[in-house]
């Protein structure tokens, strides 16, 4: 049987996002191996491997690098992953116990990747997110906004705000989502400034949004625990302002929206 190779658009899309190509990317990790101690050869040629699938777990030293560059844990850069494979044994109380075995090893499931890559790519590109949130502390509705870059395989999106593109500096957000027609269903994070009101605390969650006819906006609601362990829910939507992914759309909109 013929396993599917299907494409990184999560790593893909965290490079674009970060305005690199794949040849400076590549140097990126070339000097994030020697301020490691761990001097690396990345390529050109070995990140279109990555984001092609054909190369689906990075070694160590890459995956090390990869986290400086990106600052984000390996895990969430769209690889397949080795874990060890779960097994049962007696725990010698008549119950019984999980253990990882070195022996098993399986890849780790790859989920809506596994799915058919038919869809055509019609939402890559450049939207305005924006959304809303209320703050019990302060009493008051606040709106996040941010340009982010949407790269798509398949019925995979993947989203990452641009560099100094959100109406709260450092405030980083990815949405890592899923088309079924017209609804998109996944998840966000949004990692707080270290030195705003949220002290660079950091916040997931679910969303889900449908689409309009026009392909041209997003919008529904996002739902995420508050500080207090209850459930928060608000609007969310995105609107694409370039269908261009190009290194100066990216810089266009590297800035704070309005």
């Amino acid at each position: 049987m013929t396993t599917a190779v299907v494409a990184n658009g999560v790593l893909r899309a965290v490079r674009i996002g970060l305005r690199l190509s794949q040849d400076d990317f590549a140097k990126a990790l070339r000097r994030a191996g020697q301020e490691l101690g761990e001097p690396n050869e990345a390529s050109k040629r070995l990140v279109q491997r990555w984001e092609s699938g054909t190369s689906k777990t990075p070694r160590g030293v890459y995956s090390r690098a990869l986290e400086r560059v990106t600052g984000r844990p390996v895990e969430a850069l769209g690889f397949t992953l080795p874990v060890p494979m779960a097994r049962v044994h007696s725990d010698g109380t008549g119950g019984h116990d999980m253990d990882a075995r070195a022996g098993g090893v399986t890849s780790a499931a790859v989920g809506a990747q596994a799915a058919a890559q038919t869809a055509a790519e019609t939402f890559s590109g450049v939207w305005l997110s924006r959304y809303e949130f209320f703050s019990s502390s302060r009493d008051e509705t606040y709106e996040g906004k941010h340009y982010v870059v949407i790269v798509q395989h398949g019925n995979r999106l993947t989203a990452q705000s641009l560099p100094g593109a959100s109406i709260n500096p450092d405030s980083p957000l990815t949405l890592d989502l899923t088309v079924d027609r017209n609804v998109v269903t996944g998840s966000w994070v949004e990692q707080t400034a270290s030195d705003g009101y949220y002290n660079g605390a950091r916040y997931h969650g679910a969303i889900q949004l449908l689409v309009e006819p026009t392909g041209r906006r997003m919008a529904g609601k996002w739902v995420g625990f508050g500080k207090d362990f209850d459930v928060n829910t608000g609007p969310w939507e995105l609107r694409l302002v370039d269908r261009s992914t190009s290194k100066a759309a990216l810089e266009q909109y590297s800035r704070a929206p309005e």
